[in-house]
């Protein structure tokens, strides 16, 4: 079995594979506080949970876009699993032909997710990758290469600075509404941020789709909001929440051979 990690600025997604069958999968809060110990005992607790051994885990590889858990998180996975894990960086093989302007600015998660859905869903069309997390992040895929794509701001994060920056406005949970025209404050606020949203996705995908010059182009939706976000808008083509995790496990395989 491996497992594969996924570290967001909000949340750390973990995956155990046997194969390709997913064993299980959970979440747990980033927290730059927490140390090597915490994170370790943390895994250990959750393999427990699932049935599965530390020695069960043969390998392992991770992505981040948070550097100051790079090292916490490889230690993390040294002592408490044994294992020496794969980071998606520098030398590790992809097969994404990137044509960003400088493709080392491209975050690891974008770079999974591109590998991801060329894998799964092919490249005789243009794909398009939201990915609804911290940030709510467009791929644009064609002819099996990463060609751009757009960095919009997070639903969570959008909601923090609008209850943060207001005297009187609660916390609410992020969920559509009965209608748009909402009648007190808090569907007032969710039918800002759900439908809010939705007109964001929608616009961005027509755009992208003109700039293509194609709408025969499949748009995948994955991160926590992304079935929130299908259900309000029609650009939306799939939902697979498991996409980056897969596309850790597509990795690991890709490069297993020369890690040993």
């Amino acid at each position: 079995m491996i497992i594969c990690i996924d570290i967001g600025n909000t949340n750390i997604k973990y995956a155990v594979f046997d194969g390709e069958e997913l064993k299980f999968s959970f979440r747990v809060a980033t927290d730059l506080k927490k140390t090597s110990d915490e994170y370790g005992s943390q895994l250990i607790g959750m393999l427990a949970f699932a049935g599965v051994g530390r020695e069960q885990i043969t390998g392992g590889i991770f992505s981040s876009v948070v550097p100051s858990l790079d090292y916490t998180i490889g230690h993390a996975l040294g002592m408490y699993l044994g294992i020496h894990p794969m980071q998606v960086g520098p030398g590790v093989r992809t097969g994404l032909q990137m044509r960003a302007d400088n493709a080392k600015e491209v975050g690891a998660d974008r770079v999974v997710n591109n590998v991801a859905a060329i894998r799964k869903y092919g490249s005789e069309r243009p794909v398009i990758v939201v990915d609804f997390g911290t940030a709510t992040t467009f791929n644009v895929i064609k002819d099996g290469a990463f060609i751009g794509g757009v960095i919009a701001p997070g639903i969570k994060g959008s909601l923090d600075s609008l209850v943060s920056g207001t005297a009187k406005l609660p916390r609410v949970e992020i969920e559509a509404p009965k209608s748009v025209i909402a009648t007190n404050t808090v569907t007032n606020m969710q039918a800002g941020i759900v439908f809010g949203f939705a007109g964001l996705v929608e616009y961005l995908v027509k755009k992208i789709k003109k700039e293509l010059k194609t709408n025969d182009v499949l748009t995948v939706a994955t991160g926590g909001f992304s079935e929130t976000m299908a259900r309000e808008t029609d650009c939306i083509d799939v939902v697979d929440k498991m996409l980056t995790l897969n596309g850790l496990r597509y990795l690991y395989e890709l490069n297993r051979e020369e890690w040993k």
